[in-house]
């Protein structure tokens, strides 16, 4: 079944359980709920809404995840970092391999566009390839399609 062109969703939907890996809890007993809100037709980006309640935990990222918190607050830290308070509105990229300390001051919901990174050589294809596409063709043409029927 072919994706939507075009999907919608909304922040206040229910969240499920969505447990933090125990091991990385510094203090307290922070709850995590989360829900997908939609995924990209390859599969290397989602739109995720995430909540915690109060505690302080270490997180790693093995994606790119850039944030926008959307209640509460949180102080972040990191190395070569100093301690820093985050609310309501503040826009975070966490780069594919970072690490940091999270403390929920009491609760936090945010929404979170997570993207698996590629190579950086692909990644010039990629752009290269996207380049030519605007160049090549006008709005809503799609590859060989539209120069099957810019020829026909």
């Amino acid at each position: 079944m072919p994706l939507a062109p075009i999907e919608t969703g909304h922040c206040n939907v229910d969240l499920k359980p969505s447990p933090i890996e125990p091991s990385w809890i510094i203090e307290g007993n922070p709850e995590a709920r989360s829900y997908l809100l939609s995924t990209s037709a390859c599969g290397t980006a989602s739109t995720f809404i995430w909540s915690c309640t109060e505690g302080k935990f270490n997180w790693y990222y093995d994606l790119d995840e850039t944030i926008m918190i959307l209640e509460g607050s949180i102080v972040l830290e990191s190395e070569g970092m100093p301690p820093k308070r985050y609310g309501v509105g503040d826009v975070i990229l966490f780069r594919n391999g970072a690490h940091a300390k999270w403390h929920v001051e009491r609760y936090v919901k945010k929404i979170a566009f997570l993207r698996h990174t590629t190579p950086i050589g692909l990644g010039f294809a990629i752009r290269a390839v996207n380049k030519f596409k605007r160049r090549s063709f006008a709005p809503g043409e799609r590859g060989f399609a539209g120069l099957v029927e810019a020829a026909g």
